[in-house]
């Protein structure tokens, strides 16, 4: 199979820790000789070469689909064959979004429920951003550690069910294993879980649905959270 230029670049962001890094690879040697600043070098390489450089937003998404991917392929390997490992286990937890994720982990990972994030809030660059985020499906393709532990911040990307960039406006929306996208109902936008074809509805003067609930959060972390549960039931 031909090794396509996405996977290329996806794979080759992972070597960089940060995006300063990332940008460094790119300074040449005599910028930073006449410059005389690494600073300035990584400003000339960011803003002198739009359309070759990834933009922080584009680096850090890309780096996280690699690491998604190459997550997924380790939990295929070892999911028969290893127990099941809470990402939350033995954190002291304070913000009241990561205790509410840490009480639906398990359930997520074993299949009972599928819960859906909403997150409204800014990005590293300063845009407001929304989303909605299918946890079971971010869970076995993404470490969560780095989130319960506080190192990194869990934000709705273009590769969710639905994102939202209230600055350039850009807006994408992307079936996932649990939840079929509907946008073109009257009723708004719904998900569509694919195991009990139930209707999960995120209209807030609306009922979120059959076996579903709605739970809204306050959170030092975001501007805007609620989390959507819907129960699988068990025949």
């Amino acid at each position: 199979m031909e090794y396509s230029t996405a996977a290329r670049v996806n794979d080759s962001v992972t070597q960089f820790k940060v995006y300063e890094d990332y940008l460094d690879s790119k300074v040449k040697p005599m910028d930073l000789f006449y410059l005389k600043s690494r600073e300035l070098a990584r400003k000339l390489v960011k803003h002198g070469h739009k359309g070759t450089v990834l933009s922080r937003e584009e680096f850090e998404e890309k780096k996280a689909a690699a690491q998604a991917a190459q997550a997924a392929k380790s939990n295929t390997f070892y999911s028969r064959s290893r127990p099941m490992t809470l990402a939350s286990a033995g954190k002291e937890l304070k913000d009241n979004f990561l205790k509410a994720l840490e009480e639906r982990e398990e359930a997520n990972r074993s299949g009972k429920m599928t819960s859906v994030i909403f997150i409204r809030d800014h990005n590293t660059l300063g845009q407001e951003v929304s989303g909605y985020i299918d946890y079971a499906h971010r869970l076995k393709t993404q470490d969560f550690e780095p989130y319960f532990s506080g190192k990194m911040r869990l934000m709705p990307g273009r590769s969710d069910l639905c994102y939202y960039n209230w600055k350039t406006q850009v807006s994408t929306s992307n079936s996932s294993p649990n939840f079929e996208v509907i946008y073109d109902d009257p009723n708004g936008l719904l998900f569509k879980n694919k195991r009990d074809k139930k209707i999960l509805n995120v209209d807030p003067v609306s009922g979120p649905g059959e076996d579903s609930n709605r739970t809204f959060l306050q959170s030092d972390l975001y501007i805007h959270v609620v989390i959507y549960d819907h129960n699988i039931r068990t025949v």
